[in-house]
Protein backbone atom coordinates (compact mmCIF):
# COMPACT_ATOMS: atom_id res chain seq x y z
CA UNK A 1 0.00 0.00 0.00
CA UNK A 2 1.40 3.37 -1.06
CA UNK A 3 1.06 6.33 1.31
CA UNK A 4 0.58 9.94 0.21
CA UNK A 5 0.91 12.71 2.80
CA UNK A 6 -0.58 16.15 2.02
CA UNK A 7 0.84 18.97 4.16
CA UNK A 8 -1.05 21.57 6.19
CA UNK A 9 1.23 23.63 8.41
CA UNK A 10 -1.65 25.64 9.89
CA UNK A 11 -3.19 22.51 11.36
CA UNK A 12 -0.03 21.69 13.33
CA UNK A 13 1.30 25.11 14.29
CA UNK A 14 3.67 26.31 11.60
CA UNK A 15 6.74 25.49 9.57
CA UNK A 16 8.95 23.98 12.28
CA UNK A 17 6.41 21.35 13.43
CA UNK A 18 5.58 20.63 9.78
CA UNK A 19 9.22 19.98 8.93
CA UNK A 20 9.41 17.61 11.91
CA UNK A 21 6.34 15.70 10.70
CA UNK A 22 7.75 15.58 7.16
CA UNK A 23 11.05 14.17 8.45
CA UNK A 24 9.22 11.61 10.59
CA UNK A 25 6.99 10.54 7.70
CA UNK A 26 10.00 10.16 5.41
CA UNK A 27 11.70 7.95 7.98
CA UNK A 28 8.49 5.91 8.26
CA UNK A 29 8.68 5.35 4.50
CA UNK A 30 5.82 7.48 3.20
CA UNK A 31 5.92 7.29 -0.60
CA UNK A 32 4.76 10.79 -1.57
CA UNK A 33 4.56 14.15 0.16
CA UNK A 34 2.57 16.94 -1.46
CA UNK A 35 3.55 20.42 -0.38
CA UNK A 36 0.10 21.97 -0.30
CA UNK A 37 0.53 25.35 1.34
CA UNK A 38 -1.79 27.35 -0.89
CA UNK A 39 -1.46 30.68 0.91
CA UNK A 40 2.31 30.99 0.46
CA UNK A 41 3.97 33.13 -2.18
CA UNK A 42 5.90 31.43 -4.97
CA UNK A 43 9.17 32.38 -3.25
CA UNK A 44 8.01 30.92 0.07
CA UNK A 45 6.94 27.67 -1.59
CA UNK A 46 10.28 27.53 -3.40
CA UNK A 47 12.27 28.03 -0.18
CA UNK A 48 10.13 25.61 1.81
CA UNK A 49 10.50 22.99 -0.93
CA UNK A 50 14.28 23.35 -0.79
CA UNK A 51 14.15 22.76 2.98
CA UNK A 52 12.03 19.63 2.45
CA UNK A 53 14.39 18.36 -0.26
CA UNK A 54 17.34 18.91 2.08
CA UNK A 55 15.65 16.67 4.66
CA UNK A 56 14.93 14.09 1.97
CA UNK A 57 18.54 14.06 0.87
CA UNK A 58 19.84 12.91 4.27
CA UNK A 59 21.29 9.42 4.08
CA UNK A 60 18.36 7.60 5.71
CA UNK A 61 15.65 9.50 3.86
CA UNK A 62 17.56 9.24 0.57
CA UNK A 63 17.61 5.46 0.98
CA UNK A 64 13.83 5.43 1.50
CA UNK A 65 13.24 7.93 -1.37
CA UNK A 66 10.04 9.77 -0.60
CA UNK A 67 8.93 11.66 -3.69
CA UNK A 68 8.11 15.34 -3.25
CA UNK A 69 5.20 16.94 -5.12
CA UNK A 70 4.24 20.59 -5.34
CA UNK A 71 0.59 21.60 -5.38
CA UNK A 72 -0.34 23.31 -8.68
CA UNK A 73 3.12 24.77 -9.33
CA UNK A 74 5.00 22.82 -11.97
CA UNK A 75 7.39 25.76 -12.37
CA UNK A 76 8.49 25.47 -8.74
CA UNK A 77 8.69 21.68 -8.95
CA UNK A 78 10.99 21.95 -11.96
CA UNK A 79 13.09 24.77 -10.49
CA UNK A 80 13.69 22.99 -7.17
CA UNK A 81 14.20 19.48 -8.50
CA UNK A 82 11.05 18.17 -6.83
CA UNK A 83 9.65 14.96 -8.28
CA UNK A 84 6.22 16.04 -9.40
CA UNK A 85 3.17 18.23 -9.32
CA UNK A 86 -0.38 17.74 -8.06
CA UNK A 87 -2.98 19.45 -10.25
CA UNK A 88 -6.73 19.97 -10.04
CA UNK A 89 -8.79 17.78 -12.38
CA UNK A 90 -9.64 20.72 -14.63
CA UNK A 91 -6.15 22.25 -14.89
CA UNK A 92 -4.93 22.43 -18.47
CA UNK A 93 -2.25 19.96 -19.40
CA UNK A 94 1.11 21.59 -19.88
CA UNK A 95 4.57 20.41 -20.77
CA UNK A 96 5.82 19.01 -17.50
CA UNK A 97 9.02 17.34 -18.60
CA UNK A 98 10.24 14.74 -16.13
CA UNK A 99 7.62 15.50 -13.47
CA UNK A 100 5.22 12.94 -12.06
CA UNK A 101 1.68 14.21 -12.44
CA UNK A 102 -1.09 13.66 -9.91
CA UNK A 103 -4.63 14.93 -10.42
CA UNK A 104 -7.42 15.51 -7.91
CA UNK A 105 -10.59 13.78 -9.08
CA UNK A 106 -14.00 13.83 -7.46
CA UNK A 107 -16.10 12.06 -10.10
CA UNK A 108 -15.72 9.02 -12.30
CA UNK A 109 -15.79 11.28 -15.36
CA UNK A 110 -12.83 13.27 -14.00
CA UNK A 111 -10.89 10.03 -13.45
CA UNK A 112 -11.63 8.95 -17.05
CA UNK A 113 -10.36 12.26 -18.43
CA UNK A 114 -7.35 12.61 -16.14
CA UNK A 115 -4.05 12.75 -17.95
CA UNK A 116 -1.81 11.82 -15.06
CA UNK A 117 0.45 9.20 -13.59
CA UNK A 118 -1.79 9.00 -10.51
CA UNK A 119 -5.11 10.39 -9.31
CA UNK A 120 -6.49 11.08 -5.88
CA UNK A 121 -10.18 10.23 -5.67
CA UNK A 122 -12.66 11.30 -3.07
CA UNK A 123 -13.75 12.14 -0.58
CA UNK A 124 -14.32 8.43 -0.14
CA UNK A 125 -15.71 8.82 3.39
CA UNK A 126 -17.48 11.71 5.11
CA UNK A 127 -15.12 14.47 6.27
CA UNK A 128 -15.68 17.71 8.17
CA UNK A 129 -13.94 19.73 5.44
CA UNK A 130 -15.24 18.01 2.28
CA UNK A 131 -18.67 16.78 3.38
CA UNK A 132 -20.35 13.56 2.36
CA UNK A 133 -18.14 10.81 0.98
CA UNK A 134 -18.78 9.02 -2.32
CA UNK A 135 -18.29 5.59 -0.71
CA UNK A 136 -16.29 2.47 -1.40
CA UNK A 137 -18.38 1.41 -4.41
CA UNK A 138 -17.54 4.65 -6.22
CA UNK A 139 -13.88 4.15 -5.30
CA UNK A 140 -14.07 0.60 -6.66
CA UNK A 141 -15.48 1.92 -9.96
CA UNK A 142 -12.79 4.63 -10.16
CA UNK A 143 -10.09 2.00 -9.65
CA UNK A 144 -11.44 -0.03 -12.58
CA UNK A 145 -10.83 2.85 -15.01
CA UNK A 146 -7.19 1.98 -15.55
CA UNK A 147 -5.59 4.72 -13.47
CA UNK A 148 -3.45 4.41 -10.36
CA UNK A 149 -5.90 5.72 -7.74
CA UNK A 150 -5.22 6.96 -4.23
CA UNK A 151 -8.20 7.03 -1.84
CA UNK A 152 -8.62 10.44 -0.21
CA UNK A 153 -11.06 11.93 2.25
CA UNK A 154 -11.98 10.49 5.61
CA UNK A 155 -9.45 7.70 5.21
CA UNK A 156 -8.07 6.47 8.53
CA UNK A 157 -6.07 3.46 9.68
CA UNK A 158 -9.30 1.57 10.38
CA UNK A 159 -10.72 1.88 6.84
CA UNK A 160 -7.48 2.02 4.81
CA UNK A 161 -7.57 -1.73 4.13
CA UNK A 162 -11.10 -1.36 2.73
CA UNK A 163 -9.76 1.20 0.24
CA UNK A 164 -6.99 -1.15 -0.86
CA UNK A 165 -9.47 -4.03 -1.19
CA UNK A 166 -11.57 -1.74 -3.40
CA UNK A 167 -8.58 -1.45 -5.75
CA UNK A 168 -6.82 1.73 -4.60
CA UNK A 169 -3.07 1.78 -5.11
CA UNK A 170 -2.73 3.71 -1.87
CA UNK A 171 -4.20 6.13 0.63
CA UNK A 172 -3.81 9.89 0.85
CA UNK A 173 -4.57 12.44 3.51
CA UNK A 174 -3.59 15.27 5.77
CA UNK A 175 -4.77 14.32 9.26
CA UNK A 176 -3.99 10.67 8.58
CA UNK A 177 -0.27 11.51 8.61
CA UNK A 178 -0.12 14.64 10.76
CA UNK A 179 -2.10 12.97 13.52
CA UNK A 180 -1.36 9.29 12.85
CA UNK A 181 -3.06 8.06 16.02
CA UNK A 182 -6.48 9.33 14.92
Amino acid sequence: MKRYYITDRKAIGGFRPLLEVIRDQMHLGVDFIQIREKDLTAREIFEFTLAVLEIRDTELAKHLRTQILINSRADIALATGADGVHLPADAPMQTLGRLLVFRSCHTLEEVKRARADYVTFGPVFDTPSKGKGVGLEALRKACRLGKAVFALGGVDWDNAADCIEAGAKGIAGIRLFQEPTL
